[in-house]
């Protein structure tokens, strides 16, 4: 799976991986307000075992959701707010700065298009990566395998189902480069 080969998410291992996250996710997701003093250190110490490929500056604001966890590697600063999914069959790398907007979701999951491999339950998953210091919108989809450059601005409600350069605003279904960005 995390060489990018087909995989079956019924394997026992996986599905005691994403029993444990679940687990994790549902203390994270029952916190009302984790960025209040008197939950700081637990907040803290749940994310660090949930995430632990993520700087320690990681902020979630639940409720979040993902498959494993361990495939989410976060540089420092990175935020994420309210109702997003990280599908993290495969890794996921964001960069420093990145501002992750709510009900982003994020997928390194696929089936393939053919209906009899897709129905045998096969899967794979491609790496997706964020650049440093990106906007990623309200809504927008990432889809397996793409590549974000820094500095760029992901516009709400975006399908990005390609690559998309450094200092690029890309918005629409599928994304499409709408300008350059000034550095």
């Amino acid at each position: 799976m995390l060489a990018g080969e087909d995989y079956r998410a019924s394997d026992p291992q996986l599905q005691a991986e994403q029993h444990r996250i679940r687990h994790l996710l549902a203390r994270l997701n029952a916190m009302l307000c984790p960025y209040d003093a008197c939950y700081r250190a637990q907040y803290e110490a749940l994310l660090a075992e949930a995430f632990p490929n993520a700087h320690p500056s990681l902020f979630i604001q639940p409720p979040f959701f993902c498959d494993y966890g361990y495939n989410l590697h976060c540089e420092e600063n990175v935020f994420f707010n309210f109702n997003c999914t990280v599908l993290d069959v495969a890794p996921v790398h964001i960069g420093r700065n990145a501002f992750i907007a709510p009900g982003v979701q994020i997928y390194t999951a696929g089936h393939d298009l053919g209906h009899l491999k897709r129905n045998s339950g096969v899967e794979y998953g491609r790496a997706v990566a964020i650049g440093r210091d990106c906007w990623i919108g309200g809504s927008a989809v990432i889809c397996p395998g793409v590549t974000i450059g820094d500095r760029c601005v992901v516009a709400a409600g975006a399908v990005v189902t390609r690559d998309v350069p450094d200092d690029s605003l890309v918005g629409g279904n599928p994304a499409r480069i709408i300008r350059k960005l000034d550095r």
